[in-house]
């Protein structure tokens, strides 16, 4: 199976979610991505920031699975989050006027689901 995870919610709770379906399909051998986009952009730098945040060690155990295939450009940029995105070595997208393309992924076979 191949799913890719579009985290367009920048609300916790919400963006946990995608993390952990992440989590449990890539531990289900299934090949998953999660692509930031929207207001969840300013996530990464918020859980880098502080290490004692309820979900930054979810977050950094996606991360360090390889498991977050982008982040927008375009929405880091306008969040002021992109230096922060940069830093810790994130992938940006910015191939459809700034933003990630779902059918770039689509076009490779990929289920896309949106949080």
């Amino acid at each position: 199976m191949k799913v890719v995870l579009f985290a367009f919610n920048g609300e916790a709770m919400c963006f946990v979610h995608v993390l952990l379906n992440a989590l449990e399909m890539h531990g289900k051998g299934w090949d998953v991505k999660v692509v930031i986009e929207g207001s969840a952009c300013a996530l990464p730098e918020e859980y880098a920031a502080d290490p004692d945040h309820g979900f930054s060690k979810l977050y950094f155990k996606v991360k360090g699975l390889g498991l977050i295939d982008c982040v927008c450009k375009a929405c880091s940029n306008k969040l002021g989050a992109l230096e922060a995105v940069e830093a810790q070595g994130l992938p940006l997208c910015d191939e459809m006027t700034g933003h990630p393309s779902m059918a770039r992924y689509m076009a490779q076979g990929y289920q896309v689901i949106t949080f």
